[in-house]
């Protein structure tokens, strides 16, 4: 195989040994070194032919070793990024679903539903899905109930996806089919709402995603197909590896066919539910711990409680405007504690879903417990995810335990207005503490929780270094400097996946896994960081995004 040389551009490697090269040098999707400028004249000089004719011993069967040249024309190189949290197969489904996150009130969820029925050609009885609504930026202020959405869709089951994730609304038609009736037992940590002695179609947080599996999925082609486009969106926000983070078993057939079709081109790490761990893990046995056709089942994935701009989040203290509600959990102290021993039995990574205060002191405490059961449990890398309201105080526990917390930390931008109305301007001029974490000495990573925003990156380290809210409201107490926000997304995530030695920095022997943006995000204006654009992305030395 020829060797690739990338030359005349910044070289961020992300090694704190060797932060910056002058030269990257791959060969066979690895890097074989970094090295000084590459002047003109060695350029000219690699491959010279030879001046030996064939007769003096020269083989013309034995093809010639070239060396590719790379000009990066003054652009930024870094390692690719990698994504610590999202849920592919949701975002991949989110491209066949109704798009509701620009909708302003109901009427236009109700005429996007209906353009959408249009312009697919959707016949009657068949299953919709819509995603992306936000009751918080709804002029009515309100969820919809089944009424509304019977307007939309009167002869499909249909159901609308909060853009959180936690929650969503059915329609008559799919509250019939699912089975759901004011009689109904409602799953512990969910709710079933129910007003005149009938189901809204609202429901949330365990209620609402158990009913949701329930959904009939769309075809395996069309799937697949999704699968493909999502990859191609992961790799123009410069991403090569990427997270599955809850596949129950019902996903696994749509994993199995990936895999078996060789369809994935990136990188992907799954995490098992944890109620199903064994039908999963059985299923993809073959991936366990080790890449299967660019897979590879990473742990298993737990939910301690719901969103707080959603108002489900779990809180030590009550929400600003309720002084009697706190949210509430979706799993028990016992049950917390059994998975993470669970962790340890199957050496397992476990990710935990915790955005309140109070959720993230139900896992740290479980942690604790699991640790004094002398189980190994910090060589596994226990990962909080999101830790919005994370307290300041809750940090030296989570660096003792050895815990890597990920930040959602766009929340700011996205939901930092809600926030502050939730929990007042102190508590969320502290959502996604990455400041308080990183003086604390705690490596951290960031995601986007794709599909619930784009999986895009440079949004997030905009975000992180900015903290302005859509509102204009800066809650910068957290903000970090552009660097450490670059470690989040690189050589940190490596660390959380167990990948350090494979990716996460410009290294010799790691991963050719790359990222070319057009401006050095050290130089600019943290304002302007969101502005900076991919230019390409490569995998493995090959490249899988250009712009343009």
């Amino acid at each position: 195989m020829s060797k690739t040389i990338y030359y005349n551009g910044t070289i961020l490697t992300m090694n704190p040994k060797q932060p910056t090269a002058k030269a990257v040098t791959v060969k066979d999707g690895r890097i074989i070194s970094t090295g000084a400028a590459i002047s003109v004249s060695e350029i000219r000089g690699y491959d010279a032919p030879s001046s030996e004719s064939p007769s003096k011993g020269r083989s013309l069967s034995k093809p010639v070793q070239r060396t590719r040249f790379v000009d990066l024309k003054g652009a930024t190189m870094l390692p690719a990024f990698l994504d610590a949290h999202s849920h592919f197969s949701g975002y991949a489904s989110s491209l066949l679903q109704v798009p509701l996150e620009e909708a302003t009130d109901f009427s236009e969820i109700v005429s996007q539903i209906r353009s959408f029925l249009l312009q697919n050609k959707v016949p009657a009885g068949v299953w919709v899905t819509g995603k992306g609504y936000d009751h918080n930026r709804l002029r009515e202020g309100a969820h919809p109930d089944r009424s509304l959405l019977d307007q939309a869709a009167p002869d499909n089951p249909l159901v609308i996806q909060h853009q959180s994730g936690h929650m969503g609304v059915f329609n008559t038609a799919a509250l019939k089919l699912l089975g759901i009736t004011a009689n109904t037992p409602c799953p512990l940590g969910g709710r079933i709402e129910i007003r005149d002695g009938q189901p809204t179609g609202y429901l949330e947080e365990n209620a609402f995603v158990s009913f949701l599996q329930k959904v009939p999925m769309p075809s395996t082609e069309d799937l697949m197909a999704s699968y493909v486009r999502a990859q191609e969106k992961y790799a123009s926000y410069g991403i090569t590896t990427l997270q599955e983070g809850m596949l129950p078993s019902q996903l696994v057939p749509l994993y199995r066919t990936l895999i078996d079709r060789n369809l994935l081109k990136l990188d992907v790490i799954g995490y098992a539910d944890a109620k199903e761990a064994d039908a999963v893990i059985n299923a993809l046995s073959d991936c366990r711990g080790v890449y299967h056709n660019r897979f590879k089942l990473g742990g298993m994935k737990i939910f301690l409680d719901g969103s707080p701009q959603g108002r489900t989040a779990w809180m030590r203290a009550p929400y600003a405007d309720s002084p009697d509600y706190r949210g509430y959990p979706a799993l028990t102290d016992e049950e917390v504690e059994r998975f993470l021993s669970l962790s340890v039995q199957k050496d397992m990574q476990l990710l935990a879903h915790c955005n309140g205060d109070a959720a993230a002191a139900q896992y740290l405490a479980a942690c604790r417990k699991t640790e004094e059961k002398g189980l190994p449990l910090r060589s596994l890398r226990p990962v909080l995810i999101h830790g919005q309201l994370l307290g300041k105080d809750q940090l030296p526990e989570v660096k003792r335990l050895g815990v890597i917390p990920s930040f959602f930390v766009a929340h700011v931008y996205y939901w930092g207005d809600i926030h502050v109305k939730n929990f007042g301007l102190r508590r969320a001029s502290r959502i996604s503490p990455a400041a308080s974490a990183l003086a604390e000495g705690i490596p951290f990573t960031f995601h986007q929780d794709a599909p619930v925003i784009q999986p895009d990156m440079l949004e997030t380290i905009w975000c992180s270094a900015v903290r302005l809210t859509k509102g204009g409201l800066r809650l910068d107490r957290e903000a970090i400097p552009v660097a450490e926000a670059l470690k989040a997304v690189t050589i940190h995530a490596a660390y959380q996946y167990f990948e350090e030695n494979e990716k996460g920095s410009i290294e010799p022997d790691k991963r050719a896994d790359f990222v070319i943006l057009d401006k050095n995000p050290l130089d600019v204006d943290p304002m302007e960081l969101k502005k900076i654009r991919i230019l390409e992305t490569i995998k493995d030395g090959e490249t899988v995004f250009e712009r343009g």
